[in-house]
């Protein structure tokens, strides 16, 4: 484990937030008797350390799980008994799916790079938070998938459209339909991860990923993430129109001058200054 950087730090009953590189934030979710199920505690606690961190100067955040889980998606002890209003009109229902989805939607609108490190099961909405990070590292023994019909449910956080995107409908069809777990080897191969590796090599290969997103201009990473989220939604001379302000705000700035700089003088640019 790299060593602890300063920076506002959160242990709650559900999940803990730490720096483990300078500008780097690690949350790590801690119920892992639960396999990290996404509780209204998670839920309320993830939402408390984005405050804490979308903030300028961080410039990446890792997500993972303890233990044998990331996440294994909603915690199915609100699907029943005393949680039964959950299936009542949707005007009127618990507010628990909604929170779902506003956590992955603001995980998505971060101006920084996010890493989901996989550590185990990536379930349901397990598979959903990993879908909704921007990079995806996958321990050898990773399990990931959609698999609500085994519950007589569906993926309702945006895990369906981002799998259609990555995979295209056959696939999706296949693996949703069927409630398959992949293992990390196909999800590699199918483009769902950067990288497979052991699971004592995972946290030191996502920490490496975010330094080197990190070493690059934070503005012109956050327009082209946002350029490429935009994108997915627009048609294409919308995308391009995006594009090209995007590009127009950061010509003649600081960012763009230490960038073009460093070419010309043929060295590393520093950008820690922005």
């Amino acid at each position: 484990m790299p060593p602890t950087f300063e920076g506002p730090t959160f242990s709650g009953v559900a999940l803990r937030l730490e720096w483990v590189e300078r500008a780097v934030a690690l949350v790590t979710l801690t119920r892992p008797a639960q396999m990290n199920t996404l509780s209204h505690e998670m839920l309320a606690e993830f939402g408390q350390v984005l405050d804490l961190i979308d903030v300028p100067g961080t410039r990446a955040l890792i997500v993972t799980g303890q233990d044998r889980a990331f996440c294994c998606g909603a915690h199915l002890r609100y699907f029943a008994g005393e949680d039964a209003t959950i299936f009542e009109p949707f005007e009127s229902r618990d507010p628990y799916f909604a929170r779902i989805a506003v956590l992955f939607d603001r995980l998505e609108e971060l101006s920084f790079p996010t890493i989901a490190a996989v550590n185990g099961f990536a379930l349901g909405g397990g598979c959903e938070l990993a879908l909704s990070c921007d990079f995806r590292v996958l321990a050898q023994s990773a399990r990931i998938g959609l698999p609500e019909t085994k519950i007589g449910a569906v993926a309702g956080a945006g895990g369906v459209q981002k799998l259609l995107r990555y995979v295209g409908r056959g696939k999706a069809l296949d693996w949703i339909l069927r409630a398959t777990h992949l293992d990390a080897d196909t999800a590699d191969r199918w483009g769902l991860c950067s990288a497979v590796v052991t699971g004592d090599e995972l946290l030191a290969t996502a920490v490496a990923l975010a330094v080197e997103l990190r070493q690059l201009g934070p503005r012109a990473v956050a327009q082209s993430k946002r350029a490429i989220y935009v994108s997915e939604d627009a048609d294409l001379r919308t995308a391009r129109r995006f594009g090209i302000e995007a590009l127009s705000m950061l010509v003649g700035g600081k960012e763009w001058q230490e960038g073009m700089g460093a070419f010309s003088e043929k060295r590393p640019p520093t950008f820690d200054r922005w």
